[in-house]
């Protein structure tokens, strides 16, 4: 059941009606992919949490799903932030940067999400490696939150650091803290917490002598390239969770192909998580690139019809 890739249809005459009888986690309501809860942690960042008891049951940290707000939209990838089996929903967190992501944002609590896909991915490399340093920078707090959460639970020392352009756009922090050992935060303005980036938090650390075995690290690719180039020289092993493009998440399409190693690896079956080390940055933000010309004309073809 962990590695199981579930397709949550938003029809009940599409759906596994046999799972449903006689249980209040598989409900007519389970199969429409229903928004229990919405929430705005900042400006442009959105939380949704989901029912879909199939996903969550089977969901482990690090993967992902792969979501359409409606019938018209693109298929995108997005982080399980958290899952709760006991309750069957999902939570995904996401910033409403493009047109797909602020159409998903126009979903309400008691909407339907027309198609959730997963759990999708190859899930974190979770084990007791003793003393870890978990780095998150703006929404990818948000990933990170489910992999600091078992790398505690599996008996780590777990250092967090959190970055973030300005106080307002922190999120999660409390949240962090109760799974944390210990919280640094950073904010590029000196708004809140230590004024620097999450590298100089780091770097401090590193310095210190103190015995870290292992970084994982999720954000914007720049903030998680200058990790791995700071993490080399110290010869710390360095995790970071990738997100180029991507369309089925299923590894037919080959759209998120990244180079691992002087290896091809397709992102959605191979991934997220990569060796930082290992990771061709140059290659993977050309191919970050390649439709922002497309997104641009999206954008203003949407912005068109809203008039």
């Amino acid at each position: 059941m962990e590695d199981q890739k579930v397709f949550a249809p938003a029809s009940d005459n599409d759906g596994p009606e046999h799972l449903c009888r006689g249980s209040k986690l598989f409900g007519p309501d389970a199969l429409c992919n229903k928004v229990l809860r919405k929430e705005k942690l900042a400006e442009t960042v959105t939380l949704l949490e989901i029912q879909a008891p199939l996903i969550a049951a089977a969901s482990r940290a690090g993967q992902f799903v792969v979501v359409r707000p409606n019938e018209r939209a693109e298929r995108i990838p997005l982080t399980i932030s958290d899952a709760d089996k006991q309750n069957g929903t999902i939570t995904v967190i996401f910033q409403e940067v493009g047109r797909t992501t602020k159409e998903l944002g126009l979903i309400d609590e008691g909407d339907c999400v027309p198609d959730v896909a997963g759990p999708l991915g190859t899930p974190s490399e979770i084990e007791n490696f003793g003393t870890v340093a978990c780095v998150g920078g703006g929404v990818g707090i948000a990933f990170l939150r489910p992999i600091v959460a078992a790398l505690k639970d599996a008996g780590n020392n777990v250092i967090t650091i959190l970055g973030a352009r300005d106080k307002s756009l922190l999120i999660l922090e409390d949240e962090m803290r109760r799974v944390s050992d210990e919280l640094l935060i950073t904010t590029d303005n000196g708004s809140y917490g230590v004024k620097g980036f999450v590298t100089d938090a780091l770097r401090g650390i590193l310095d210190s002598g103190r015995p870290v075995s292992a970084v994982f690290a999720i954000g914007p690719m720049p903030m998680m390239r200058a990790i791995s180039d700071l993490t080399r020289p110290y010869k710390v092993k360095t995790i970071v969770s990738l997100d180029p493009i991507m369309i089925d998440g299923t590894g037919m399409c080959g759209g998120c192909r990244v180079t691992v190693g002087g290896v091809t690896r397709f992102t959605c079956v191979d991934g997220p998580d990569f060796d930082a080390h290992q990771v061709d940055w140059d290659e993977l933000k050309n191919r970050k690139l390649a439709y922002y010309e497309e997104e641009r004309l999206a954008m203003e073809r949407a912005a068109e019809v809203a008039k």
